[in-house]
C-alpha cells in the first residue's frame, strides 16, 4: 500500500472517529434522499388514477409510470455503490441526489405520459445512487458503538417517507394537483445538496479500478430479471419475451460469478456470501421484502375496493401499519446494541408474520376496521424493529471500506423482493378471487396472504441464524481490524 493511500486510509479514520459530535446532523442529511425515494414511489402507486386521466394514459402507460422507477432503480445500485466506493461516496451521493431533484423537476412539468415515464426513469437512476449510498455514509460517519443508533436514525427517516407516502397519495387522489408529488422532493433536494459538504464526511470503499465489466454482467443480470418479474403477470410466464428474459439473466448472473471469481478487480467479493451474518441477513432481507410488501399491496386496495374509504381515509387508515416504523426504527438502534442484531429482526419478523396471520383469520365479506386495526399496528411496530436492524446486519464484520458494496446488495435484493412479492400476489389474487368488494376481493385475497405469511415465517427462520451482541461485538471488530 502507498502512502497516499495510508495518508487517506488515516484521514478517513480521524473524520470517522469524530464524527459523533456532529452524528445525528450526518445521518438526517444523508437519509433526506431516502425520504424522497421512499416517498415518490408510494405517492406514485396512489396517484395513478388522477395521472391517467390528467395526461391521457394508457393502463400499459400507467405501468410503466412505476416500472420505469423500479427498473432503472434496482438495475444500477450496485454499479452505482462501487462507483461511489472508487471515486468517494460524498461526491456520487451529491451527483445523485442532483440527478433526482432534476429529474422531479422534469416529470412535475410533464405533459405527456412518455416525458413522465422518461423522468421516472432517471429519477430510478439518481434513487440507484442514494440508497445505498446514504446507508454506507450512515455508518462510515458513526463509530462501531454508535453505529446501531445511527443506522436507526437513518430507518426513521426512511420510515417516514413510508409513513406519510399513502396518505399524501390519497391527498392527491382526492383533489390536490398530481405534480405537487414531484414538487415537494425539490426543497428537500436542495436543502440537502447545501448542507451536504458541510455535514457528511469524505469517505472512500475498495479503491480497485472500476470494474467497467462486472458493472455491465450486474445490470445485464438485474435489468431483464426485474423486466420480467414485473412483465410477467401482464404477459403471461410462459410468454416467449419473459421466459427469454428469465434465462438471460440466469445466463448472465452465470457469467458475472464467473467473472467476480477470478477477476482481480472484482467490485463483489463473492467470499462475502460465504460469512454466516451477509448471507442470512440478505435472505432474510429478501424474504421480509417480498411477504411483507406483498401484502401491504393487497391491504391497501382492501381498505379502499371492499371497506369503501376513499384514497385518503384509506391512506390514514394505514397509519398504523405505515407510522409505527418512523417511531420504532430510532429506537431499534437502542435494542440492538443490547441484544444483537439477531434477536431483534426474529421478533420483528415473527411480529410481522403473526400480524399478516391475524388478519387472515378476522377478514371475511364484511370487515370492520377494527378488526384489523390492532394487526396493522403489530405489524408496523415488526417492520420498525427489522427495517434499521437488517440494514445493520449486512454490515456487521466488515471493514468500512466494504459497507458500500454490502449496502448496495442488500438494497438490491430487497428490492428484488419487492417486485416478487407484489407479482406473486397478484398472481394468486387474480387465479382465486376478483377486484369487486365483499366476498370476491377475500377470496382472492386471502391465499395471498397466507403465502405471504409463509414468505415472512421462512424470513424469521432465516433470522434465527443471526448473530446476537456477543457475536456482533466480535464481528465488527474483525471487520475493523480487516480494514486496517
Amino acid at each position: 500500500m502507498d502512502s497516499i493511500t495510508i495518508d487517506r486510509d488515516a484521514a478517513q479514520e480521524a473524520r470517522s472517529s469524530a464524527a459523533p459530535r456532529g452524528l445525528v446532523f450526518a445521518c438526517i442529511v444523508a437519509s433526506l434522499p431516502m425520504f424522497m425515494a421512499a416517498l415518490d414511489n408510494l405517492v406514485m402507486t396512489f396517484a395513478l388514477p388522477v395521472i391517467k386521466v390528467e395526461l391521457d394514459a394508457s393502463v400499459e402507460q400507467l405501468q410503466w409510470f412505476v416500472n420505469a422507477y423500479t427498473i432503472a432503480f434496482a438495475t444500477l445500485m450496485l454499479p452505482m455503490a462501487a462507483l461511489g466506493d472508487r471515486l468517494g461516496r460524498r461526491p456520487v451521493f451529491f451527483g445523485g441526489v442532483l440527478l433526482f431533484t432534476a429529474a422531479s423537476v422534469l416529470a412535475a412539468l410533464a405533459t405527456t405520459p412518455e416525458m413522465l415515464i422518461a423522468a421516472r426513469a432517471v429519477q430510478g437512476i439518481g434513487a440507484a445512487v442514494i440508497v445505498p449510498l446514504s446507508l454506507t455514509i450512515v455508518s462510515s460517519a458513526a463509530s462501531a458503538r454508535a453505529r446501531p443508533i445511527a443506522i436507526g436514525v437513518w430507518g426513521g427517516v426512511n420510515g417516514l417517507g413510508i409513513a406519510v407516502g399513502p396518505i399524501i397519495g390519497g391527498a392527491v387522489v382526492e383533489g390536490v394537483e398530481w405534480p405537487g408529488i414531484f414538487w415537494l422532493n425539490v426543497p428537500i433536494g436542495l436543502l440537502t445538496l447545501v448542507l451536504l459538504p458541510f455535514a457528511v464526511p469524505a469517505s472512500w470503499g475498495r479503491r480497485l479500478p472500476f470494474d467497467v465489466f462486472g458493472s455491465l454482467l450486474a445490470v445485464v443480470f438485474v435489468l431483464p430479471l426485474v423486466w420480467a418479474i414485473v412483465e410477467g403477470e401482464d404477459r403471461g410466464w410462459s410468454d416467449g419475451l419473459v421466459v427469454g428474459a428469465f434465462g438471460l439473466a440466469a445466463a448472465a448472473l452465470a457469467a458475472f460469478l464467473l467473472w467476480e471469481h477470478r477477476s482481480p478487480a472484482a467490485f463483489l467479493p463473492l467470499g462475502f456470501f460465504r460469512e454466516r451474518a451477509f448471507a442470512l441477513s440478505n435472505l432474510a432481507g429478501l424474504l421480509f421484502s417480498a411477504g411483507v410488501f406483498g401484502a401491504i399491496f393487497l391491504l391497501s386496495q382492501f381498505l379502499q375496493v371492499s371497506m369503501g374509504y376513499g384514497a385518503l381515509e384509506a391512506g390514514w387508515r394505514a397509519a398504523p401499519w405505515t407510522l409505527a416504523p418512523m417511531v420504532v426504527a430510532p429506537l431499534s438502534g437502542f435494542v440492538v446494541r443490547k441484544v444483537g442484531v439477531g434477536p431483534v429482526i426474529v421478533v420483528g419478523l415473527a411480529l410481522q408474520a403473526g400480524a399478516i396471520a391475524w388478519i387472515v383469520a378476522v377478514t371475511e365479506a364484511v370487515t370492520e376496521y377494527g378488526d384489523v386495526v390492532v394487526p396493522m399496528a403489530l405489524a408496523g411496530i415488526g417492520m420498525g424493529l427489522t427495517l434499521a436492524p437488517l440494514a445493520n446486519a449486512v454490515l456487521v464484520g466488515r471493514a468500512e471500506i466494504e459497507h458500500g458494496i454490502a449496502a448496495s446488495v442488500n438494497s438490491t435484493l430487497r428490492e428484488l423482493g419487492i417486485a416478487i412479492g407484489i407479482a406473486l400476489v397478484t398472481a394468486i389474487f387474480v387465479r382465486e378471487g376478483d377486484y369487486l368488494p365483499g366476498q370476491p376481493f377475500v377470496d382472492g385475497m386471502t391465499p395471498a396472504l397466507v403465502v405471504c405469511v409463509v414468505i415472512t415465517g421462512a424470513a424469521v427462520l432465516a433470522a434465527l441464524g443471526l448473530p446476537g451482541r456477543r457475536a456482533s461485538e466480535a464481528g465488527t471488530g474483525a471487520g475493523r481490524s480487516a480494514g486496517a
